[in-house]
């Protein structure tokens, strides 16, 4: 059994689905914002399942983003599982939020962002308030078999977030999906600290890609999403949303013009209206087609003396 619950969220991405999973466990798949609205239509989801909040026993997270990860705090009789890069999320030690704020200066200098907009390295982490702060108790990756599911399986498909997963039964052919295929947009992959400190920064919207290409090799009737309705015809949208993400590429490739630019001011001419508001989502929207271009060998990366990326047609 399952049964979806909708959940108001104060993002422009309107409602959040979560999802009651019945079996041998009672498990709640996401939770929604940490906010009253939230926690009320939770609860009345659950209710409405004919169950109460004190009968979850396990929650999981497809990722770590604040509308999928706040009411964990809800369930203190519940499991907390997911990804263990969620964990940095929801403990958000000192460490972390200090290499947090080191990693995204880093990539505003090298964008070449100028030093008016740095502020935006604070708010990078501002809705983190609308978050839980439970750490997990159990992580879960790629194969494992869920607990008191033993038809679901773990597959990891980092790209919108680097925590992201989905699950997965190969019997019935379902998939519970979270961000990574919604019916009506294409899911934003964000620029993310890595899990390991000294690792490189993610190629979040190659990492998209690849997990968007995994589904193409299995049989999927039904993707209950993160945001919206289900989706049924998930090959046929996954390939209009790859050749949908090659256009924009192209766009960005002709921006440049023969001319070498940074990613702030590619930023600017793609998002005019827009990037000031939302300087971060902008920027990761960017770099993830730049990112594209680099690897498919249109565009060529340079380093000026002050360490700033420029990109030129190759």
């Amino acid at each position: 059994m399952i049964h979806k619950i909708t959940i108001p969220t104060p993002f422009a991405v309107g409602d959040v689905n979560a999802f009651l999973l019945k079996g041998d466990t009672l498990s709640l798949i996401d939770a929604g914002p940490k906010t009253p609205d939230a926690y009320e239509a939770l609860n009345y989801g659950i209710q409405q399942a004919g169950y109460s909040m004190s009968d979850i026993e396990q929650v999981i997270l497809t990722h770590h983003h604040p509308d999928h990860a706040g009411w964990i705090d809800a369930f203190e009789q519940a499991t907390i599982t997911g990804h263990v890069y969620n964990d940095l999320w929801l403990r958000r030690d000192e460490n972390f939020l200090k290499f947090h704020d080191d990693f995204y200066m880093e990539r505003l200098l090298e964008e070449g962002v100028p030093e008016d907009y740095l502020f935006w390295v604070k708010r990078m982490k501002r809705s983190a308030v609308l978050m839980g702060v439970r750490p997990l108790d159990h992580f879960l990756a790629e194969g494992d078999q869920v607990a008191g599911h033993p038809d679901w399986t773990v597959m990891e498909t980092p790209g919108h977030a680097q925590s992201h997963i989905v699950l997965w039964n190969e019997k019935t052919k379902e998939i519970i999906g979270g961000d990574l295929i919604l019916e009506k947009v294409s899911s934003n992959p964000l620029i993310e600290p890595p899990l390991d400190p000294q690792g490189q920064r993610p190629r979040s919207l190659l990492q998209y890609n690849a997990s968007m290409k995994r589904l193409l090799t299995i049989p999927v009737d039904v993707i209950y999403t993160g945001h919206g309705n289900e989706v049924h015809n998930a090959h046929a949208l996954i390939k209009k949303r790859l050749v949908q993400q090659h256009d924009r590429a192209m766009k960005v490739l002709a921006m440049m013009d023969q001319e070498s630019k940074t990613v702030f001011e590619l930023t600017q001419q793609l998002f005019p209206a827009v990037y000031e508001k939302e300087l971060g989502l902008t920027l990761s929207e960017t770099i993830g087609q730049i990112d594209y271009l680099v690897d498919e060998g249109f565009v060529n990366e340079k380093i000026d003396e002050q360490g700033v990326f420029h990109y030129e047609q190759a």
